[in-house]
């Protein structure tokens, strides 16, 4: 299936309920994390979201990239369920990879993931976090160039 992208301006209202209604699943409910999911972010022009649709349109997984200025936050990488073990987040995160192209990006990731990002040239940058959702994190930063 195709990845598909847009800009947070240039999401339809059924596009953004199924990016959305995919994160609450996977990171509220499944997760068990009670956090501020919508956090202003997803609807501005810097904001590029990347995803795979599904049956009756909803989205298989997905992923946001935040410009900065300076460098590229990577957020919001999840898949669902249903579709995790076939590959769908190494595409999302090779597609990620294209957009960002050689400028330096950041990410927040959950301890028991930075293997799946180191991947991608993801290195460790920092001491591990418990975040609010109770939810070991640590920082890793890929470099530009």
């Amino acid at each position: 299936m195709t990845i598909v992208a847009a800009r947070g301006d240039q999401l339809t209202a059924a596009q953004l309920y199924a990016l959305l209604r995919l994160r609450v699943d996977v990171f509220v409910v499944e997760q068990q994390a009670a956090y501020p999911e919508l956090d202003g972010l997803d609807l501005l022009p810097v904001t590029l979201h990347l995803w795979q649709p599904g049956d009756g349109g909803r989205v298989d997984g997905c992923l946001r990239l935040l410009d900065e200025g300076d460098v590229v936050r990577v957020g919001r990488v999840c898949t669902a369920q249903a579709v995790r073990g076939t590959g769908l987040g190494a595409r999302l995160m090779e597609a990620a990879m294209r957009h960002i192209a050689d400028r330096e990006s950041v990410l927040e990731s959950q301890t028991t993931a930075t293997g799946f990002y180191a991947r991608f040239g993801y290195r460790i940058d920092g001491e591990e976090y418990v975040e609010e959702d109770g939810i070991p994190h640590v920082r890793m930063r890929r470099p530009g160039g």
